[in-house]
């Protein structure tokens, strides 16, 4: 059977092809799970490069080819040749919102103007550096300021607001704890 894919879009949405996604993943709840994984290596230093080749969907193996180059500020021993984890971290809990915030304003029908994501936050380097074990090496909290502009009304935009806070699988991410599974 073939799928006819709509051309209409909203804010680089297209709206139909999104509401037949999320029906085919309701009614078949296996077809939405999605695996992602990456391949990091070390390239000297605190340089890193980050492969991706290829994600799963509903158990199918789907092809993506990128590359990530990561590094760190000289006053944290790197060269400064790319965007720190902690840079990757955030850009990528902002990315997810992104994505969530646009897909939710065009199912929504609002047109959007302008999005901008703001995300701080701040370590101690006590915890990383192991000098006080009472000092944990990562966030205590992460601050997150939101600007969208479009032709929705303020009480949308808070319910698209809520939803992206449900929704959004790396806000999600960051703010509840992960299992990690070391080996």
């Amino acid at each position: 059977m073939a799928t006819q894919v709509s051309t209409a879009k909203l804010n680089g949405i297209d709206t139909e092809q999104l509401r037949q996604t999320m029906d085919a993943v309701s009614a078949n709840p296996e077809s939405g799970i999605a695996r992602f994984a990456v391949n990091t290596s070390w390239k000297g230093g605190t340089q890193s490069e980050t492969r991706v080749d290829g994600w799963q969907l509903g158990g199918k193996q789907l092809p993506r080819q990128f590359t990530i180059s990561i590094d760190e500020p000289p006053e944290l021993l790197g060269t400064n040749a790319a965007a720190n984890p902690q840079e990757y971290l955030l850009a990528a809990a902002n990315a997810c919102m992104m994505a969530t915030y646009v897909a939710a304003c065009s199912m929504q029908n609002i047109e959007l103007e302008s999005v901008q994501i703001e995300t701080s936050g701040e370590l101690d380097l006590r915890g990383f550096l192991g000098i006080d074990k009472n000092v944990k090496p990562g966030y205590d909290e992460v601050e997150t300021t939101v600007r969208i502009k479009g032709n929705g009304t303020r009480e949308q935009f808070e319910r698209v607001h809520e939803w992206v806070m449900k929704t959004s699988p790396n806000y999600w991410n960051l703010a509840n704890p992960i299992r990690m599974v070391p080996r």
